[in-house]
């Protein structure tokens, strides 16, 4: 997949979209939480689309993540698997229905100790759950860090500034699960104590 076309199309869909639906940039920097700045030079082409901004662009439109970067339609119902690429990340979308949580398959490639450490935490609206398939995960929430094995769980509030990164010598794959703010899945994993310790293993599964 190139992703350079892929991305530079999104600025116009971006723009046709809010207009589409009568709204300013202020008024949909209200709805998002992304500055009105930002905004427009994701519509002029002036910025890159990340991940991060496209979920929350997605959620305040309500329409698939699909239709944001120009996926071809298909006439069956069947999910269509065409991953997607940022930041090094692949991200396989799971289901199609706009609005309330989304499931994404994730390949997270592995970074260095050292690099995983000085990596920025970012923060957003929304709510995420993920379950590590294979590989193990490195998860930095705020002060706490994570080091996850295969079939374990953890949720947040994506608000409180987040990061996470293979922490093995392969990528980890991760069943990751977006949501709105507020959709909890009370499913929860302990930080790694001061011995490096991982998380524990979870009980229980979500609950919306």
């Amino acid at each position: 997949m190139d992703v350079d076309p892929v991305l530079d199309a999104v600025g116009q869909r971006l723009r046709s979209l809010r207009q589409q639906r009568q709204l300013s940039l202020a008024g949909l920097s209200a709805t998002t939480g992304i500055s009105t700045s930002t905004l427009s030079r994701l519509e002029s082409g002036g910025r890159k689309p990340t991940l991060e901004l496209l979920l929350a662009l997605s959620r305040a439109y309500q329409v698939p993540l699909d239709d944001l970067v120009g996926a071809p339609p298909v006439g069956d119902p069947r999910v269509r698997l065409q991953p997607l690429h940022f930041n090094g990340r692949t991200l396989i979308p799971l289901t199609q229905r706009p609005g309330g949580p989304r499931a994404y398959k994730m390949i997270v490639p592995p970074v260095g100790a050292e690099e995983g450490t000085s990596a920025e935490q970012k923060a957003h609206e929304g709510y995420e759950w993920m379950y590590v398939l294979s590989g193990q995960l490195r998860l930095r929430l705020a002060e706490h860090d994570f080091v996850m094995k295969a079939g374990e769980v953890a949720e947040f509030d994506t608000r409180v500034p987040h990061w996470f990164g293979s922490a093995g010598p392969e990528p980890a794959e991760v069943l990751a699960l977006f949501g709105p703010q507020g959709e909890r899945m009370h499913v929860r994993a302990r930080p790694r104590d001061t011995a490096g310790a991982t998380g524990r293993r979870a009980s229980g599964s979500p609950s919306w």
